[in-house]
C-alpha cells in the first residue's frame, strides 16, 4: 500500500475524551499494581502494554490481583514455565469460574444480571439473586442426574438465559461443558460431541427465525441416537411452551446450598470445537482459570465493563463469542441475550436491540455493517443510541467503508471496536482500549499481555508495513489446555509445528509504527453464510458420502458489500458417474438438511480432479485466490502437489467462468 493511500485508510475517526485514562479501570489496575509494588507507573495504554509483555508473569499475577480471584488454594507462581507447548500458569493453584461469575450476587443481588430478548418466546430478565438460585437448582438436578467433576454436559440450546444457567452450574460442579447451536444439522453436531462423549444433553425442541417456526425434534432424535454415552436427555420447550418440560424438573431437584468445587487452574472448564476445515473439528479444551483472567481482563481493561453496564454481542452458542458474553458475569455486567433473525423484521432489528436495552458494549460481525451500510440503514435517525459507547466488530476484517458507516449512521460519539482473535484462545489477540484512538480500517493494538508479532517464512520478525504470519512469540493463560483425546502431539502439530516453540495462528498480520495492524485474511477456510459458520470439514463429509462424488472442494467468495458472497462446490467424479440435475439437487437437498440452508451452493460444477498436498490437504485457500485473480503458479507451489496436473484443470474452469 502506497503512503498515500494509507493515509486516506487510516485518518482518525474516533478520540478518546483528554480524561479518558483517568475515567477508565486501566488506570485503576495500573494504580493497583503500582501500589503492589507489582508494575512501573503507567500513565497510558502502551506503558502498560509493554510492561505486561516484559514482565508477563507480573502482569497476569497482577490481573489476578485485581480480579479478587477467590483461590481455595492459592498457587505457588504465577508461570513456572514459559516454553509453548507447556507453559504452566498458576501452579497448584485452585479455583472455580463459576464462583468469579456469580460473585456480584452478593454485593447487588436485586440488580439486573441477564437479559434474554427472543423472537420465540416474551423478554425475560433475572436479577443476580433470581440467577444464583437458578444455577443452585440446577446444580442440584444435574448431581441428582449422577453429573460430576470431569463429567461432560452438552447443550443444543440458542442463547437464552437457561443456557448461561446451565453453564454455571455445569461449572460449579467442576463437569464440562459444551454447546451447539440449534441451527447447526445432525452431523455437525454429532461429528464435535461423539468425540467428547457427554453424559448430560440439554436441547430445545425447536425455534423461531424471523417469522419461521422451525421444529428440531427429529433433529434432537438423531442426535440422541447418535450419542450412546448419554445417561439423560433434559428437554427445554421453547417452540412449544405445552411440550415436554425437563428443565423444570431439573430445576426441582432437592435443593442443596450453592457450593463451588474447588478446581485446579488448568482443569477442563469447556470444550469448544474449530470449523474443521481439515478433518473433524478440533476439540480445544479451556481451562477455569485461564479463561477467567482472560475474559476479566479482556472485558473489564480493554471494553471497560463494571457493574451496572450492559453488554451485548450478536452469536449463537456455537461460536465463542456466546462463551466470551457469557462472562460478562466475571465483571458484574449485564449480559443482553438475542436469539433470533437479526434480519428479521428488517435490518434494524440490533439496533433497535441495543436502543431498547440501554447497551453500553454492543458486538457483532463486520459483514453485519456491511449489510446495513448497502442497505442504507442510519439506526441513528430513527433510534436513541447515545448510552452506546463502543461497538465491536468481528469475524472478519471490517474495511475502512465499515468504520465510515458506523461514524456516520450510528454516532460519531461510539468508538469502533474491530478485534481479531479465535476459537484457540477464547478471546482476541487484537483490538482497542478505551484510551487509544480509532483509525478506520485499522485494527488499534495488540491486547494487554498478548505478545503479537508478523514474521516471514524463516521466522524472523517483519518491518513495519511489511505483511507476516500472524504468530504469538509468549504463553497466554487462555492458550488451549489441550485437544480432548490428545497426547500432546496434534495440539504441537496444530500451532506449534510451522514455528517451534511460537504460536502459529494462520492470519496474515500488518502492523505500522505506531502498534496498530490490519489482517488481511486467514489461512483456513471458515464458511460463514448468515452467522452461521461451518468448517470445509462438514462440508466435505456430506457431500462426499455420495458415490458419485471421489472428491471436493468448497470455496466461499466473500461480497465486499456485506452480501451473502458466493458459494463454489467443485466435483471430482467417481469413475463413470455423471452430472446431472439430479445428482446436483440430491447434494443440495443434503447440505440444506445435514448442515443448513444457509450452506446450500451458489455454483456446483466438475473439475478433473481436486488439488491436494503431497499430505494430502485440499488446497482452498490457493484456490479461493485463483478465483480472485491470482494466476495458478502464483496461488499454489506445483511441487507441493500430489497431481501438479489438477491446478490446471480448476484454471481452465475458472477461465471458462469468466468467458
Amino acid at each position: 500500500m502506497n503512503d498515500a493511500a494509507n493515509a486516506e485508510v487510516a485518518r482518525i475517526i474516533w478520540e478518546p475524551p483528554a480524561d479518558a485514562w483517568q475515567a477508565s479501570r486501566l488506570a485503576d489496575f495500573a494504580a493497583h499494581v503500582e501500589a503492589a509494588g507489582a508494575g512501573p507507573s503507567c500513565g497510558d495504554y502502551e506503558s502498560l502494554l509493554a510492561w505486561s509483555l516484559d514482565e508477563p508473569a507480573a502482569f497476569w499475577g497482577g490481573v489476578a490481583d485485581w480480579l479478587d480471584i477467590a483461590w481455595h488454594t492459592p498457587p505457588t507462581s504465577v508461570l513456572a514455565s514459559r516454553s509453548m507447548p507447556g507453559a504452566r500458569w498458576f501452579p497448584d493453584g485452585t479455583l472455580n469460574h463459576a464462583e468469579a461469575a456469580l460473585r456480584q450476587a452478593t454485593l447487588t443481588p436485586e440488580a439486573v444480571a441477564l437479559v434474554g430478548v427472543s423472537q420465540t418466546r416474551d423478554r425475560i430478565e433475572l436479577t443476580w439473586a433470581e440467577l444464583r438460585d437458578q444455577v443452585a437448582r440446577c446444580r442440584s438436578g444435574l448431581i441428582e442426574r449422577g453429573v460430576g467433576r470431569g463429567d461432560r454436559v452438552v447443550a443444543f440450546l440458542p442463547n437464552i438465559p437457561e443456557t448461561i444457567v446451565a453453564f454455571l452450574a455445569t461449572a460449579s460442579l467442576g463437569a464440562i461443558w459444551s454447546s451447539c447451536a440449534p441451527e447447526f444439522g445432525v452431523r455437525a453436531v454429532t461429528d464435535r460431541w461423539q468425540q467428547i462423549e457427554p453424559s448430560v444433553l440439554l436441547t430445545v425442541d425447536g425455534y423461531v427465525y424471523g417469522d419461521k417456526a422451525i421444529s428440531r425434534s427429529g433433529h434432537v432424535d438423531e442426535i440422541i441416537a447418535a450419542l450412546p454415552t448419554l445417561q439423560h436427555v433434559v428437554r427445554l420447550p421453547y417452540l412449544d411452551p405445552a411440550g415436554e418440560d425437563g428443565w423444570s424438573a431439573l430445576l426441582a431437584a432437592p435443593e442443596r446450598d450453592l457450593e463451588f468445587e474447588s478446581i485446579p487452574f488448568d482443569h477442563p472448564l469447556y470444550v469448544l470445537f474449530s470449523s474443521g476445515t481439515t478433518g473433524l473439528p478440533k476439540p480445544i479444551v479451556h481451562g477455569h482459570g485461564g479463561i477467567t483472567l482472560e475474559h476479566g481482563k479482556a472485558l473489564a481493561l480493554h471494553y471497560d465493563l463494571r457493574p451496572g453496564d450492559r453488554f451485548s454481542w450478536f452469536t449463537t452458542t456455537g461460536w465463542m463469542m456466546w462463551n466470551f458474553l457469557a462472562s460478562a458475569t466475571l465483571v458484574g455486567a449485564t449480559a443482553v441475550l438475542f436469539d433470533g433473525d437479526p434480519g428479521a423484521p428488517d435490518l434494524s432489528t440490533l439496533w433497535r436491540l441495543a436502543a431498547d436495552e440501554d447497551v453500553d458494549v454492543f458486538g457483532v460481525s463486520a459483514p453485519f455493517v456491511m449489510a446495513c451500510r448497502k442497505a442504507g440503514l442510519r439506526p441513528a435517525d430513527d433510534l436513541d443510541l447515545s448510552r452506546l459507547r463502543h461497538l465491536g466488530s468481528t469475524g472478519a476484517p471490517l474495511p475502512p467503508e465499515g468504520f465510515e458507516w458506523i461514524h456516520a449512521a450510528v454516532g460519531e460519539h461510539v468508538q469502533i471496536g474491530s478485534m481479531s482473535g479465535g476459537t484457540d484462545v477464547c478471546s482476541a489477540f487484537v483490538g482497542t482500549a478505551p484510551t487509544l484512538p480509532t483509525r478506520t480500517g485499522e485494527i488499534s493494538s495488540c491486547m494487554l499481555g498478548c505478545d503479537v508479532q508478523a514474521v516471514r517464512p524463516d521466522g524472523s520478525r517483519c518491518d513495519p508495513g511489511e505483511t507476516g504470519e500472524l504468530v504469538i512469540v509468549q504463553p497466554m493463560p487462555s492458550m488451549p489446555v489441550g485437544f480432548w483425546g490428545d497426547d500432546g502431539s496434534r495440539y504441537r502439530d496444530a500451532y506449534f509445528a510451522e514455528f517451534p516453540g511460537v504460536w502459529h495462528h494462520g492470519d496474515w498480520i500488518t502492523f505500522d509504527e505506531r502498534g496498530s495492524c490490519v489482517i488481511t485474511g486467514r489461512s483456513d477456510a471458515t464458511l460463514n453464510r448468515g452467522g452461521v459458520r461451518l468448517g470445509t470439514s462438514d462440508f466435505y463429509t456430506v457431500v462426499e458420502g455420495f458415490a458419485e462424488v471421489a472428491d471436493s472442494l468448497v470455496v466461499h467468495l466473500d461480497d465486499d458489500e456485506g452480501g451473502p458472497g458466493e458459494l463454489i462446490l467443485l466435483l471430482q467424479l467417481a469413475a463413470a458417474a455423471t452430472f446431472d440435475d439430479d445428482l446436483r439437487a440430491a447434494i443440495e437437498r443434503s447440505l440444506r438438511t445435514e448442515l443448513s440452508p444457509r450452506h446450500v451452493p451458489d455454483v456446483i460444477d466438475v473439475v478433473p480432479a481436486v488439488p491436494r498436498t503431497l499430505s494430502g490437504k485440499k488446497l482452498e485457500v490457493p484456490v479461493k485466490r485463483m478465483l480472485s485473480g491470482v494466476a495458478a503458479d502464483d496461488a499454489a507451489s506445483r511441487d507441493s502437489l500430489a497431481d501438479p496436473s489438477s491446478l490446471d484443470g480448476v484454471a481452465a474452469w475458472i477461465a471458462q467462468r469468466r468467458s
